[in-house]
């Protein structure tokens, strides 16, 4: 027994079963395909792992996505080495019971009649291995045809029924244990058969099992992959929006720190005022006292004097001399002014109080109350988050609406002659504009505009806030905008909106537009007849309002302005007029 143990292996491919496994059904290869990355698998069952995808190939052992389906080959090199790990292998004797058995065992058994030799052959019906000499009997006699014969087992025993010592040849899936033929008696109503039956039904269960397995592993790396791009998405989403946040609220900073500077400049001028009064009262007080002091001298160095004729002279002169009472003026700071300004931040700083401590659904939704641009009392601006037009504004956009309007200039407009182009028609004091059917006979001049009838204003602005009006008539070819005084006066680039230096809004038939460096952003119509320009120089942007009952915003402009800005204005067609509001 120690000899046949020891006795040298046959040489044999049994060491390559582990390289000839499918990894997905872990089976020997059946008709094995190699995929782009180099890893073999059976056909049949990348057929399955692929079924139903219209995308997101992969490989099921690395993961090794392909752009669409591989087009896959059989390898017939591998095949023959399956072909060739089947066939059965020369061996001696003594290694033919080394064979693989039912439990995968590859180690010799020996014989159970003479426990020397290596079996050839096991007999289910005698329980027992037999090596080449001993199962001569069971080849050669007719008693033992009837014997079924396997290749060794090393686990018999395991395959005796413990209650009946028999062999176990049948399964009751029923109740999930193999039975041998006196079990099956008790069995007779569940649904048994043989045990190689249930195992190839088994195999079939788990291998349909795997593959659903390996689909949902695929469709949940999928998943993974897909919950990462949303999550970059995103956090990418919120910096963006944190970045157009901190935009905002350093705009409003701005803006309230401007309130303050100006509101504390006009204390400071109403002290210098004051202080300025006093001074000058000082001087006079200092000069009134130094001529007090001398007449006392006078009189002094007169009550000195001995000789009589020389005391009576001296006093008759110093009789003409008359002084009057010290009077103290009064100067008081201007409080109606102080009151006023301090009235003002008081209400900024309710206002502001009221929209940060309103829920976030009204400050998104409900109308929200700001100073009127012509007066004290206020006025309704609204506006929705649902406007696409308010041009990246946020829930905030009340509050530095509230804080700007109350430092508002009012700007008196008129038209710069000079500018205005030869069919564009000016009149009532040069704050109207037309389109004249014949051209005017204007005198040359750099500043005047020759390719497109626009005119600009007189005023410019190189600071602060500031606010005018323009009513429509016919606007149905006309533009609204502002300029740098630089803006070509000649050429297609020195239409309104069509170079770097010029923003506008504009009409044409029943289309409105956004212009600006030639980019036309498309707006929603307007029934508005009047138009205001909220120009903001420090805050670097220009809005354009529709002015009525409430002011509905038309659109935002942001930029950073380097060069004084002008009104600037474009009539087309015939009969369009456009008219400064002078507003007080």
């Amino acid at each position: 027994m120690a000899e046949l143990l020891r006795a040298p292996s046959v040489p044999s491919l049994a060491g390559l079963e582990e390289e000839l496994t499918c990894s997905i059904c872990l089976c020997l290869f059946e008709s094995p395909v190699t995929t782009p990355c180099g890893h073999n698998f059976c056909g049949p069952c990348l057929d399955v792992t692929w079924s139903g995808l219209q995308a997101g190939f992969s490989c099921p052992q690395c993961r090794a996505s392909f752009p669409r389906r591989p087009e896959l080959q059989k390898n017939t090199v591998l095949c023959r080495v399956v072909e060739q790990f089947h066939s059965p292998q020369p061996a001696s004797p003594a290694a033919e019971g080394g064979k693989k058995g039912w439990d995968g065992s590859r180690s010799e058994v020996a014989c159970d009649s003479c426990l020397e030799a290596a079996a050839a052959k096991t007999c289910l019906t005698c329980l027992a291995a037999f090596c080449p000499e001993h199962l001569r009997p069971h080849l050669e006699s007719p008693a033992f045809r009837d014997h079924q014969l396997c290749p060794p087992l090393r686990d018999l025993p395991r395959r005796k029924c413990q209650d009946h010592n028999k062999l176990l040849e049948f399964y009751c899936r029923d109740h999930a244990r193999c039975l041998c033929c006196v079990c099956l008696v008790s069995h007779k109503t569940c649904a048994t058969g043989p045990v190689q039956d249930a195992k190839a039904d088994k195999e079939s269960q788990l291998k349909s099992r795997l593959t659903e397995l390996y689909n949902q592993s695929e469709k949940a790396s999928l998943a993974l992959d897909e919950v990462k791009v949303l999550q970059r998405q995103a956090s990418e989403t919120a910096a963006r929006k944190m970045d157009l946040l901190r935009s905002e609220f350093l705009e409003i900073k701005a803006l309230i720190e401007e309130e303050e500077n100006q509101a504390m400049r006009k204390v400071e001028e109403e002290e210098k005022r004051v202080c300025d009064k006093f001074d000058y009262v000082h001087k006079v007080l200092g000069k009134k006292k130094n001529e007090i002091q001398v007449i006392r001298d006078q009189i002094e160095m007169a009550l000195t004097e001995d000789d009589d004729i020389t005391f009576l002279k001296e006093a008759a002169k110093l009789r003409n001399t008359s002084t009057k009472d010290v009077f103290i003026p009064r100067i008081d700071l201007d409080q109606n002014l102080i009151h006023t300004i301090y009235q003002g931040a008081f209400s900024l700083k309710e206002i502001v109080k009221r929209t940060v401590n309103q829920p976030q659904e009204k400050k998104m939704e409900g109308p929200v109350t700001v100073p009127s641009l012509r007066s004290p009392a206020l006025c309704t601006y609204t506006h929705t988050h649902t406007d696409r037009h308010v041009h990246a504004l946020t829930p905030c956009v009340s509050i530095y609406n509230v804080s700007m309007y109350f430092s508002i200039d009012a700007a008196k407009i008129t038209l710069d002659f000079n500018t205005a182009h030869n069919k564009v028609l000016l009149s009532d004091r040069n704050t109207k504009m037309s389109v004249s059917e014949i051209p005017q006979k204007y005198s040359p001049h750099p500043q005047r505009f020759t390719y497109c009838s626009q005119v600009l204003g007189f005023q410019c602005f190189k600071r602060g806030i500031h606010y005018w009006e323009v009513e429509l008539q016919r606007n149905n070819f006309c533009g609204i905008g502002i300029c740098y005084g630089s803006m070509d006066r000649q050429g297609a680039d020195s239409r309104l909106g069509r170079n770097s230096s010029s923003w506008c809004i504009e009409w044409f038939n029943s289309k409105i537009s956004a212009w600006h460096n030639d980019l036309e952003k498309c707006l929603p119509n307007t029934k508005a007849t009047k138009i205001g320009v909220l120009l903001n120089y420090e805050g670097g942007f220009v809005i354009f309002l529709g002015v009525g009952e409430k002011h509905n915003l038309i659109y935002k402009f942001k930029a950073q302005f380097t060069e004084a800005l002008y009104p600037a204005f474009w009539v087309f067609s015939s009969g369009t007029m456009l008219s400064l509001c002078q507003l007080k």
